[in-house]
């Protein structure tokens, strides 16, 4: 249920922010790293951001250290790195599990609403992207290898509605 989706709540810093705060708006809610072959996406995460964020639309990043060690640093390192290197200004969160028994409820609500291939409920890899319409309800999963570009159609649809 939808209803389940704006229940949970997210770490950044010492906050806790309720995803009910996101009610309303088209969501793209990534897993990130730092020094990952994806990192670069993080230009079209943030030029996705820009076009859409206006309308309707926000981005929710998620550092993640499961894959490879590729997110070591800590949040305020992380936040400073995306800010320098990309001139990110959509929101990064604090730094999660994905995986395995410390998954954070987020993501465990999202590999169960939308499943990877062949309905396995594990994150292959950093930039996972998970599409969740203005109602908390998760539409599509994206694989890593998935670029944000490729996604704005998609996003375009669901701010229409």
């Amino acid at each position: 249920m939808a209803e389940d989706f704006y229940q949970i709540k997210v770490k950044r810093g010492s906050e806790e922010i309720p995803m009910s705060n996101f009610k309303g708006k088209v969501l793209l809610i990534v897993n990130t790293a730092s020094q990952c072959g994806f990192t670069p996406q993080y230009k079209g995460l943030q030029e996705t951001y820009e076009k859409y964020n206006p309308k309707g639309f926000e981005l929710l990043a998620f550092p993640c250290n499961q894959f490879g060690e590729q997110e070591p640093g800590s949040d305020s390192e992380i936040k400073l790195f995306c800010e320098r290197t990309f001139s990110t200004t959509f929101p990064i969160f604090s730094k999660l599990e994905v995986n395995g028994p410390q998954t954070d409820s987020l993501y465990l609500h999202l590999k169960k609403k939308a499943p990877g291939i062949f309905g396995s409920l594990d994150i292959k890899w950093n930039f996972t992207k998970f599409l969740v319409d203005k109602q908390g309800n998760v539409v599509k999963r994206y694989a890593p290898i998935t670029k944000p570009q490729d996604i704005q159609k998609d996003i375009e649809e669901l701010i229409a509605k």
